[in-house]
């Protein structure tokens, strides 16, 4: 069932239930388009997520865990303004649509009570979250600003009346009708007849409309079949099916023809944090990572032509000694030289006295243009030693960059966010500038593992874990992993004499978490912690060593 009008009468029934009456304890904003507004009602917390993600947008309350950006954006300071400390009056539907409307009682800087509402709109790319002034109609802010170069019909920017969706010109299932049996009538495909239903009724999802129309095909009593549909969604049975191709999807209750495994639930939250836990992760990271992978690919384009720059510069210096010779031989024979020549031919007694063609300036005298090619000489041969030294630099830079591109490719949201402050800390992203002193963004740990024989492993999930991983945490006796010349996460087993199995398992995990996770042979080095050592002023995640051993494996992840 995917997130329709009718689920969403039904997570609002569940919401309202819940969070009325409770206060606003606090606002945060850890993702771009998604706010979590922590409400304490009936002795409990409560962290209500409303997303506003294209691809996920959804209202729920969720238990998944959370990082807040260490600056807050400008809407999360105005929401907490506005909200913190208010009391949730209402949470209701606008008719069956994709539409909740949640109000607040609270008090403005004079001490006068006033009326808060916060609509969240699930509507795919058009989603949105708008806190609203009841009594003038004027937007406060919205998550996402539309101006009239976006969307004519609607202004959503601060300041602007607040005008609802267009409506839709289809019936609200909940008000009294009969349009259900009128269809029922005309068609006996379920096919068509959930077409039709989706057609005339409002909310209606695909596998809502799919379901209603096999339930009333298969009804004696249209009406109390209708109504007892209906009642599904103010008393709902979470469930989870997961089919037999793998791919999941959520119900508010079991559907007629189930095909696969049911999982329940106690609550649509509960329902939806399990659905979303993987996906939406995923989403957020691609999502908060936008601004690393392009800052990661200017870089690299900028290195990459730089590399083929200085490659070139060495190639010219290869041929160095030509310039030399030319030096000589024009001051062998200077005085066969007269100014304005533009080229000569000389005997090279370097090469059996064979004819040797050589460009002149002609505003340059002859000793002028001798020493000219002395000097390009002497110039290739200096910058050769320069030149390989900026060429490694260049070269370490760019497997740096593209270490941390595996990085963000299992990477979490909050790995995202710490990769963004390495980056800000090696001058590659700039920092925002702030009036208050930024507070010191503490790294998370790495994540945790276990081998079948109970052992248990730390992975490194970024550069900034990868140093705490291997010079803070872990023991000097410990043995560390890591992939064989190419990018790849610190792994650590916590363990000084570490069995076979568990060092074989260990370097599994160590090639998944590599740029080497699609191959079938992946080489790991393993070794004591006490032999790693990081050069000053080398790069996060940087180590060197020496008195490794080496495994070959294929890539596989244990159980956390």
């Amino acid at each position: 069932m995917s997130f329709d009008g009718l689920f969403t009468h039904a997570i609002v029934h569940e919401l309202d239930q819940k969070l009325t009456t409770g206060r606003v304890a606090k606002v945060s904003q850890p993702y771009p388009a998604e706010l979590i507004i922590t409400i304490r009602a009936h002795r409990h917390n409560y962290p209500l997520l409303i997303s506003a993600n294209p691809t996920y947008p959804r209202i729920q309350i969720t238990e998944i865990p959370y990082k807040n950006p260490a600056v807050p954006t400008n809407f999360t300071m105005t929401m907490r303004k506005y909200l913190e400390g208010a009391i949730v009056n209402k949470i209701e539907q606008v008719d069956n649509d994709r539409i909740i409307k949640i109000t607040f009682d609270t008090r403005d800087e004079l001490g006068d009570s006033q009326q808060l509402v916060l609509v969240s709109e699930i509507m795919a790319r058009h989603s949105n979250i708008s806190l609203v002034n009841l009594k003038t109609g004027k937007i406060i802010d919205t998550i996402k600003h539309v101006g009239s170069d976006q969307n004519r019909v609607r202004l959503l920017l601060p300041g602007a009346t607040f005008v609802m969706p267009p409506k839709q010109d289809k019936v609200n299932p909940y008000l009294p009708n009969q349009v259900y049996s009128d269809l029922v009538r005309q068609t006996d495909d379920t096919v068509e007849l959930s077409h039709q239903l989706q057609e005339h009724y409002q909310g209606f999802g695909k596998d809502s409309a799919r379901e209603l129309a096999a339930e009333l095909l298969q009804s004696d009593n249209l009406p109390a079949t209708y109504q007892h549909f209906l009642k599904h969604f103010e008393n709902p049975e979470p469930v989870l099916i997961t089919h037999s191709n793998g791919k999941t999807q959520f119900a508010v209750f079991p559907p007629l023809n189930i095909d696969g495994e049911l999982q329940h639930f106690d609550s649509l939250s509960a329902l939806l944090d399990a659905f979303y836990a993987n996906k939406a992760e995923q989403d957020r990271s691609k999502e908060l990572a936008g601004q690393v992978l392009k800052v990661l690919k200017n870089e690299l384009k900028k290195d990459r032509r730089k590399v083929k720059k200085l490659q070139q510069q060495l190639q010219d210096a290869a041929t160095a000694d030509q310039y030399r010779i030319c030096g000589e031989i024009l001051t062998t024979y200077l005085s066969k030289l007269t100014p304005g020549m533009k080229e000569i031919e000389l005997p090279n007694f370097y090469d059996d006295n064979k004819p040797l063609k050589i460009k002149l300036a002609p505003e340059l005298s002859p000793s002028r243009n001798a020493q000219k090619y002395f000097t390009k000489y002497n110039k290739l041969k200096t910058s050769v030693e320069y030149v390989k030294e900026q060429l490694k630099l260049t070269n370490d830079e760019i497997k740096y960059f593209e270490n941390i591109e595996n990085q963000i490719k299992l990477a979490a949201p909050a790995d995202i966010q710490e990769i963004k402050l390495e980056l800000q800390e090696q001058g590659y992203i700039k920092k925002k500038k702030s009036g208050k002193k930024q507070r010191k963004v503490k790294v998370s740990a790495p994540e945790e593992f276990h081998t079948s024989d109970g052992t248990t492993v730390l992975v490194g999930k970024n550069n900034l874990q990868n140093d705490r991983l291997s010079f803070k945490i872990a023991n000097k006796n410990e043995i560390w992993l890591h992939v064989k010349d190419i990018p790849g996460s610190h792994v650590v087993i916590r363990s000084t004499n570490p069995s076979e199995d568990t060092i074989l398992e260990a370097a599994q995990l160590a090639a998944y978490f590599s740029k080497g996770r699609d191959s079938d042979n992946v080489p790991v080095d393993y070794l004591p912690v006490k032999r790693l050592h990081k050069p000053n002023g080398a790069k996060p995640g940087f180590v060197i060593f020496t008195g490794q051993k080496t495994l070959y494996v294929t890539p596989h992840k244990l159980s956390n």
